[in-house]
């Protein structure tokens, strides 16, 4: 009997993507015991922010993605998942339960950062007992007592920086536009560029 693909789900915004996701990709792909990587971005945020429409954001991870190779692929999972009749929001537990049906064995892999906010998740011990966590360093974030992360911290990077940036740039800022260029991937850029995205830091 074939044994189940194993599989890191990354999830989050990608509002926009940046480098640093691609490094978390890369170096969970190449260190853990993992076939494939998955890109799961949001639906729509679990505390209501705005988000650029989720097909701009998918676009915009499966740019990301391609540098990374043919094991690291782009889902649709939550968006599939909040067509359902009785969708009350982003629950990664959701998430996992409808990998688990697929037939493959998943691993959450989430930033350091996160371990101090499982108290607001839903069920956080039914979504780690389903899929284990990959933990991965990110600067600017100490781990809490207790846990555990794999050997790399991450660039202080934030989605939330870029968009500020992006609007900055776009209101004629050389510095602001120079940043950019080490904290996007390049077609990840073009492609914000080419359909006007996050001209406004706040809207999205």
């Amino acid at each position: 009997m074939p044994s189940m693909k194993r599989v890191g789900l990354f999830g989050g915004s990608f509002n926009p993507p940046h480098v640093a996701h691609q490094l978390v990709a890369l170096y969970v792909l190449e260190t853990q015991p993992i076939d494939e990587l998955w890109f799961v971005p949001v639906f729509t945020h679990v505390f209501g922010k705005a988000l650029a429409a989720f097909e701009h954001r998918v676009a915009l991870c499966e740019l990301a993605a391609t540098p990374l190779g043919s094991r690291v692929r782009v889902v649709r999972t939550e968006e599939e998942l909040a067509r359902r009749n009785g969708f009350v929001g982003s629950r990664t537990l959701d998430l996992v339960e409808h990998v688990v049906g697929l037939g493959v064995a998943p691993r959450l892999v989430v930033g350091a950062d996160i371990l101090g906010e499982t108290a607001s998740w839903h069920r956080w011990d039914a979504v780690v007992a389903a899929a284990p966590l990959i933990v991965v360093g990110r600067g600017g974030h100490a781990v809490p007592a207790g846990s555990s992360q794999t050997g790399v911290t991450m660039p202080q990077i934030s989605s939330t920086r870029v968009r500020v940036l992006l609007a900055q740039a776009h209101a004629g800022s050389d510095d602001a536009a120079a940043e950019l260029r080490g904290l996007l991937p390049g077609q990840v850029l073009r492609y914000i560029a080419d359909h006007r995205l996050y001209e406004d830091a706040v809207a999205g």
